[in-house]
């Protein structure tokens, strides 16, 4: 994948960026580190700049965060409550869980969409809660585009510094996105033991 991604880059430049970026985020498994780093190091190689990279990868960015938006939008609150209705007995989940969650997130929500820009799968996937809950659209664009802004410059940036050897920081992306996947795998766990405590309690 990684040599296509390259070679796709180099032959469209920006709209080949700014579209790789928005599958990235509707298609998590794409990674953006690979992307980012070498659109870093394509500035000090091409005609690319610095700030066209951090606008056009920005812009695709946040193009994919709308789309899964509009994804949340469409499942909807009625749908998961239906599905709670019918099925949450089996997973002892009640319609009350579903209410406590959406009010938890429509309180912390704007700051959630902010700092889950900076962790690997979750950056994408939570554009869809905040398109369930109805977060006010442009509360959930103006957030995401500043984090989203960061994160591209940071690794646009480390990406044109290190140069050639952009690599490295994306070695070093990869050990931090395991560290993440470990850190939800425990969350994960911990989450099925208290529900586990929870059922044989009742």
């Amino acid at each position: 994948m990684e040599k296509w991604i390259i070679h796709f880059m180099e032959q469209y430049g920006y709209f080949g960026i700014a579209w790789l970026i928005f599958l990235e985020n509707v298609f998590p498994p794409i990674p953006s580190e690979i992307i980012l780093t070498f659109g870093g190091f394509m500035t000090t190689k091409t005609d690319i700049t610095f700030v066209g990279v951090v606008i056009t990868s920005t812009v695709g960015s946040v193009i994919g965060a709308i789309a899964l938006y509009g994804i949340g939008i469409w499942i909807g609150e009625n749908k998961l409550y239906k599905l709670v209705q019918k099925y949450g007995k089996f997973l002892r989940v009640t319609t009350d869980d579903l209410t406590k969650t959406f009010n938890w997130f429509e309180r912390y929500g704007y700051w959630t969409i902010f700092f889950c820009r900076f962790i690997p799968l979750i950056r994408s996937l939570i554009s869809i809660p905040a398109g369930i809950t109805r977060m006010n659209i442009w509360i959930f664009i103006i957030f995401t585009t500043i984090g989203t802004l960061l994160w591209n410059i940071v690794l646009i940036y480390l990406g044109q510094t290190v140069g050639g050897n952009w690599h490295v920081i994306v070695n070093y992306m990869d050990i931090y996105s395991k560290i993440i996947y470990v850190l939800l795998l425990l969350l994960v766990i911990y989450i099925l033991f208290k529900w586990l405590k929870r059922i044989r309690q009742k």
